[in-house]
This record gives structure tokens, sequence and C-alpha cells, in this order.
């Protein structure tokens, strides 16, 4: 299921490279551990892997998970990985979530504005890119069945305890960076959690063997 790793953009792939799982704890460890699994599963039966991150408005925790899971099993050579978001309820990409993932290397345009822009945001030149913009998680967009549902926030996974079409469901949830909007601590705590969604992808992905 490996192919030649495809060429990561140099700034991306240099930050990849600096991602450091030892920060990671060993409670943090067992949350993650399921899903390393799953995928192995997938990967030894020779099987699509889908990838459904999940949250409230699909606007920013969602977004950065599902371009770092792309970026990153391209990363490891890990093909027939499919990247998805949706949220329990649409809203719109929040600039800075896409500022955060420009500044960490990926290449990020606009695709159309309005009140729910859409961006193609690529992480290596000769790949597709992903199709960022809000949706539902249920969204015609998506996958409707055997998908991993990976909840990235607590409130929609208390809030919708069932997902249709999932094959497996993981609570890995992360703290919002919302609570930081429109303050000065705002680029450095998006930033912050986008390297710990990465952070902990990287672990999740280096676990899988081929």
């Amino acid at each position: 299921m490996t192919t030649t790793t495809p060429t990561l953009f140099p700034q991306l792939a240099a930050l990849i490279n600096t991602l450091d799982i030892e920060r990671i704890s060993a409670t943090r460890k067992e949350i993650l551990d399921p899903l390393a699994e799953f995928i192995q599963h997938k990967v030894k039966t020779d099987q699509e892997i889908r990838l459904n991150f999940i949250c409230t408005h699909n606007s920013r925790r969602s977004h950065l998970s599902q371009a770092w899971a792309q970026a990153i099993a391209a990363h490891f050579g890990i093909t027939n990985v499919y990247s998805y978001s949706g949220g329990t309820e649409a809203t719109a990409l929040f600039p800075m979530a896409a500022t955060t993932l420009k500044n960490s290397g990926f290449q990020i345009t606009s695709l159309s504005e309005g009140t729910n822009p859409v961006y193609s945001i690529k992480y290596a030149a000769n790949k597709a890119p992903i199709i960022g913009f809000s949706k539902t998680f249920d969204a015609p967009f998506n996958p409707s069945s055997e998908f991993a549902a990976i909840m990235t926030c607590s409130s929609a996974d208390q809030g919708c305890p069932f997902i249709a079409g999932a094959e497996k469901r993981f609570p890995i949830t992360f703290e919002d960076p919302k609570a930081f909007d429109n303050t000065p601590q705002q680029a450095e705590k998006y930033q912050e959690r986008s390297l710990q969604i990465a952070t902990e992808l990287y672990y999740i992905f280096s676990k899988v063997k081929a």
C-alpha cells in the first residue's frame, strides 16, 4: 500500500520533521492508539482509509486535523488515505485557521468568497488539493459509510452520540483556539493548537507499518 513518498512543500516538510512525539503524555497516547490500530488494519487489508474529522462548526479544529492528516500520511508514504471534515452544523472555515495552515507551509488558494468561502489546501505540488469549506459531517461531499468518525471537540462528541455510516468512532478532542479570537494571543494560540494536532497525528501515523 506504500509508494514513493510525494515531495511535500519544503517548509511543510521541515516543520513535520521537527514534531516531537515524546511530548505526548502516556494518557494521551492511550486515546490516540485506537485510531492508529484502525488505520493499521486498513493498511493490512488493503482498504481505503477514510477519516472524517468532526467538530461542532467545522471551522477550526476539524479543518486543521483534516489538512494535517493528509499531509502526514503522505509524509509516511501511507496511501489510500482520504481525509474529510464536517460539523454538526455548517458555518465557515475561520480565516485564522487557513492562515495558520499557510504559515506552516501549506499552499492556500481562495476558490470562492462569501459567507462560506472555499479554499484549495495543498501540501505537495503533485497531489490533489484538499477542498476546505464548512459543511455538516453527513454532507454529500463526505463519505456516507466505512469511515472513521474522529470527534475533535467535546461538544460535538457529547451532542452527537451517533454518527450514521461511521465504521468506528474516536473521541480525540482538542481545546478550541476560538477562545483567543481578537486577542493579541490569537496567532500564537492557533499555531499552538495546530502543532498539537500535527504532533498527535504524526504519532498516530508513525505507528502504522506498511
